[in-house]
């Protein structure tokens, strides 16, 4: 059955850029304070090519707790400060702390239901993301996966798109999507990637089985990779003349057509 319902087509990589300045830490101070509290910190920008081996020493804290680490152009540190003090390092702080896949998966064991999941290929907008997070918490999904690179983390816009869902939804941020795919699969969860050229529409694939639905980046879908370790791909039927819905849209549709066939079941 898996067989069958595999896709495969290519895409180019995406890179990273820089985010909004909201929910951001600016100073060498600022930073070691928050990592001393145990604060979680998404990202961290740092000049490159500084020698300061103070500043150095910080960012290297900074990824063995876990954030990523990007070496940017000192100008583009000085438009996004809003302080002026930046001191070569700004630092992205996540709205709140994240949960793991094994987190996710007992939250549907503890309700004793299927495992209803969003994986989020290289989402890059922050209202994007929000607006899924508040779908996926109305639709009773248990989490919402995403990458450590090539994504929106869990800043403080994404925080007020998801108008509140964010303190209640369970959000994984993994290093490597295809690993977490796998993982998955290991675990009995089924995997459905969306794309215009899906191979059947949502309506014939059984979401009522433990599912995880892949939701590819805004400009160019899901990446060649994530596409290729899909269980299936789907697409949502359209009728008028635009070819396509956004991200959020796009997993609104799907997780309620998951909600509309397990309240029938």
């Amino acid at each position: 059955m898996k067989d069958d319902y595999r896709r495969r087509s290519p895409r180019p990589e995406r890179t990273d850029r820089i985010e909004e300045n909201e929910g951001q830490l600016e100073g060498r101070n600022a930073l070691t304070e928050a990592l001393r509290s145990g604060r979680t910190i998404d990202k961290v920008f740092i000049a490159s090519g500084d020698t300061d081996k103070g500043l150095q020493r910080l960012a290297a804290q900074a990824k063995e707790a876990g954030a990523v680490v990007v070496p940017v152009d000192r100008r583009k540190l000085d438009a996004m400060s809003t302080t002026r003090s930046h001191q070569g390092v700004i630092a992205l702080v996540a709205a709140k702390e994240y949960a793991t896949i094994d987190d996710i998966l007992q939250a549907a064991e503890d309700r004793g239901e299927a495992p209803l999941l969003v994986i989020c290929d290289e989402l890059s907008d922050p209202h994007n993301l929000g607006a899924i997070l508040r779908s996926a918490e109305c639709a009773g999904a248990h989490g919402v996966i995403i990458p450590k690179r090539r994504s929106v983390s869990l800043t403080a816009t994404v925080a007020k798109a998801s108008a509140g869902a964010v303190e209640y939804m369970k959000v994984a941020r993994v290093t490597n999507i295809n690993a977490a795919i796998e993982e998955l699969k290991k675990k009995g969860v089924w995997i459905f990637g969306t794309a215009a050229e899906g191979s059947i529409p949502m309506y014939q694939a059984d979401l009522t089985i433990p599912t995880a639905i892949v939701i590819g980046s805004e400009g160019d879908g899901m990446s060649q990779l994530v596409r290729k370790n899909c269980d299936v791909t789907v697409h949502i039927p359209m009728a008028g003349k635009i070819t396509s819905l956004n991200a959020s849209a796009a997993a609104t549709v799907l997780l309620y057509e998951a909600v509309r066939q397990r309240l029938n079941k």
